[in-house]
């Protein structure tokens, strides 16, 4: 009688499938080759199934800029199945964000950020229509205006004073500052938004899952037929098992406001100022109560991780550059007249101070490619056809780094920003930290705020040193927001 081993049946199965596996691959790579009659963008050679997703590596934005320098300010790349066009110059970016700004206002489907946003019910990934120009009239008119920001001024400057006491009482050690950076944000967003800080474990682990998992690559986003694996163990598996959490955490966090709030009303305490969740809740906006969990979640994990990422960044470079760093003093200094702080007032008088933040930003933009968009429609785009369904990528860090642009693009210059208009806004498309177009940051001021005032309070309080000169290891971690790999650690020497 003839036998069969577990081994052989094995091998005897891996033949037929490692057929239909080659023959699988061969079919989706001749079905991803564009239509001769199309004028695609340039593309670089890519691989069957996987496209060009093995080159991207830990820093997609600087392969990209490398990249597009062969193939030019508009190429196609292949991830996955997905083509996705990259744009790396401002008349590239000025088509997409501007001239066909409605046609690529759309935001890619994702299985995570559909989890972790209460079914894409925020700002920053919900489908462009009706329901996300609501909600973001509120954000601009509600919660992010002018007015707005300006009302919280006493909240930023409290809150750096309580980070400059907490670094005076070091007397001289070792600074962790993007533990200091990351618990100032935090607070000042939680009493702007919520009216109370948050500093439990609980919430600083949510909110460190949130933005790894909104930032992390999903390969099953790129291959859907590998999505199973991540909904089985992979990031789609640990997005939708922490949904629940936050949920849970949101509920009682608005449980709590309004509970607060009606016993505000019981005491009379009309004249205290509202925050954010007071605005939201308001019965005369009508918000469900996803949306309105949503919108708050999109501020904690973009207000606090991208303010305190660019604060740690701008001080970095002031670390490498003593000359920039003694002339920003010497200018917060003379304004200071010798006050014991920094106003908010004080600061409108700082040019230089401006100027070494928009530099640091130009070198450091918190989403170097821009948040993903999508074209609804077929597009004609410098002279190409681009499909509906392709995916756009702005490389905002590509067009600062530019040298027909920028002098000197990899250097720390801030002086070039005394002589010239450019500024955040929509208008100057070779400058494109918060991006540009309908879906522009909606938080710009807010973060420039707190910028501003805790890096004009910290120059003037401190001489800041690394440890024995030793050198600052600039090199980034990818996310939701590009920070320092290594935290900044420095020394903070008081002034007097």
């Amino acid at each position: 009688m003839f036998h069969t081993s577990e081994s052989d049946l094995f091998f005897y199965l891996c033949i037929p499938l490692s057929i239909l596996l080659v023959f699988l691959i061969l079919f989706k790579w001749l079905s991803s080759v564009p239509e001769s009659h199309k004028n695609r963008p340039p593309s670089p050679l890519k691989l069957p199934v996987i496209g060009n997703l093995h080159q991207l590596g830990s820093s997609p934005h600087s392969y990209l800029h490398d990249l597009a320098k062969k193939h030019g300010p508009l190429m196609l790349i292949h991830l996955g199945s997905v083509p996705v066009v990259v744009a790396s110059t401002p008349e590239t970016a000025q088509e997409i964000l501007k001239t066909h700004d409605l046609e690529f206002c759309y935001r890619p489907k994702s299985s995570i950020s559909h989890a972790l946003s209460f079914g894409s019910k925020d700002i920053a990934f919900s489908p462009y229509g009706e329901y996300w120009r609501q909600i973001k009239s509120i954000s601009m008119l509600q919660l992010l205006s002018t007015q707005r920001v300006r009302s919280f001024r006493q909240v930023r400057e409290e809150e750096t004073r309580v980070m400059i006491d907490m670094i005076t009482k070091s007397h001289g050690s070792l600074v962790d500052f993007k533990e200091l950076l990351t618990s100032l944000t935090s607070n000042v967003v939680c009493r702007v938004t919520l009216g109370k800080t948050y500093q439990g474990l609980k919430f600083k682990h949510l909110l460190t899952r949130v933005t790894y998992l909104l930032g992390v690559f999903s390969a099953g986003s790129y291959i859907p037929w590998l999505s199973w694996v991540g909904r089985l163990w992979g990031l789609e598996r640990a997005a939708i098992e922490l949904a629940p959490e936050v949920d849970a955490f949101l509920e009682g966090v608005l449980e709590e406001h309004i509970n607060k709030r009606s016993r505000a009303d019981v005491d009379d305490e009309t004249d205290k100022p509202q925050d954010f969740l007071d605005i939201l809740l308001d019965p005369i906006i009508s918000l469900h109560r996803d949306t309105v969990k949503a919108i708050i979640l999109n501020v904690f994990a973009a207000g606090i991780e991208s303010t305190a990422a660019s604060i740690e960044w701008a001080l970095s470079e002031l670390l490498r550059h003593p000359q920039a760093m003694r002339k920003l003093q010497l200018e917060v200094s003379e304004v200071a007249q010798g006050r014991s702080t920094i106003s908010e007032e004080d600061v409108e008088k700082m040019p230089y101070l401006k100027a070494v933040i928009k530099e640091a930003l130009r070198l450091h933009p918190p989403a170097p490619l821009l948040i993903t968009r999508e074209a609804i429609k077929d597009v004609k785009l410098m002279g190409y056809d681009i499909a509906a369904g392709t995916q756009v990528l702005v490389n905002a860090f590509a067009i600062a780094r530019d040298p027909s642009l920028w002098d000197e693009p990899d250097k720390f210059k801030p002086e070039r920003f005394l002589s010239n208009a450019i500024d955040y806004k929509r208008h100057h498309f070779e400058y494109l930290p918060f991006g540009a177009g309908r879906r522009m940051c909606p938080g710009t001021q807010f973060s420039i705020a707190i910028d501003q005032i805790v890096i004009a309070n910290l120059v003037y309080k401190f001489d800041l040193a690394l440890p024995d000169d030793e050198e600052l290891d600039m090199s980034e971690n990818m996310g939701l927001v590009v920070h320092k790999m290594a935290p900044l650690m420095a020394m903070a020497i008081p002034h007097f």
